[in-house]
């Protein structure tokens, strides 16, 4: 295992859509590691690591809001990029034409520690770059508060704050704390992308408000 530490994330809303619910949109319960990695990674990232979530423990109570939203129901299509990069012209979306409103049932007032480390691909890696770089980079980034990309709860306009839990620091209590077992069932864990964007789900059970993702492939 490589270098880890602890952090957490908090913020006014979340959304971390269920695939099964596309076109109306519904949260899982608690932050996913692939969203919980996203944030990390938008602290600090290089290409020559790789992050890993150990552990998710739930601070807050689970609540539930319906919302509705504002979405762009298309996209860029690869023909028209295609043809704008060839031929030249406009390539664009228009939102007032494209806007469509949309029901979504989000998290209210979340918050959450992620313990994680992360591990060297060799490959990737410039002349001077070893472990013990990666981590005061990130550390330093995680105490300054800096990010390279907004950190976000699922969706852009869910803004997630980030802080680091120094190593001593008294860790807050989950408010699932003397709860045995939450079964949460099956959660996405990430997309692996070097075997065409397959996706890998585990089975979720929260256990005194902690959760240890394990990959099923």
């Amino acid at each position: 295992m490589g270098y880890g530490c602890c952090i957490r994330i908090w913020g006014e809303m979340a959304l971390f859509t269920r695939p099964e619910c596309k076109a109306e949109r519904v949260s899982y319960n608690v932050i996913t590691p692939s969203a919980a990695r996203g944030i990390i990674e938008a602290v600090f990232w290089h290409p020559g690591m790789r992050y890993v979530i150990d552990k998710i423990t739930v601070l807050k109570p689970v609540r539930f809001d319906a919302v509705r939203r504002n979405e762009v129901g298309a996209k860029a299509t690869l023909g028209a990029i295609s043809r704008a990069g060839k031929h030249g012209g406009p390539l664009y979306l228009s939102a007032p034409d494209e806007r469509q409103q949309r029901a979504s049932v989000i998290l209210r007032d979340v918050e959450y520690l992620v313990d994680f480390h992360f591990e060297l691909m060799p490959d990737r890696l410039g002349k001077n770059d070893d472990e013990k770089k990666f981590y005061n980079i990130l550390l330093r980034r995680l105490r300054q508060g800096q990010h390279h990309a907004q950190p976000c709860l699922g969706a852009r306009e869910f803004p997630a704050y980030v802080s680091l839990v120094e190593p001593g620091e008294e860790r807050p209590e989950s408010a699932y704390k003397g709860v045995a077992e939450h079964d949460l069932g099956f959660m996405l864990y990430d997309i692996d992308y070097d075997r065409d964007c397959t996706p890998l789900f585990f089975h979720a059970v929260m256990r005194d408000g902690e959760i240890v993702p394990e990959v099923r492939r």
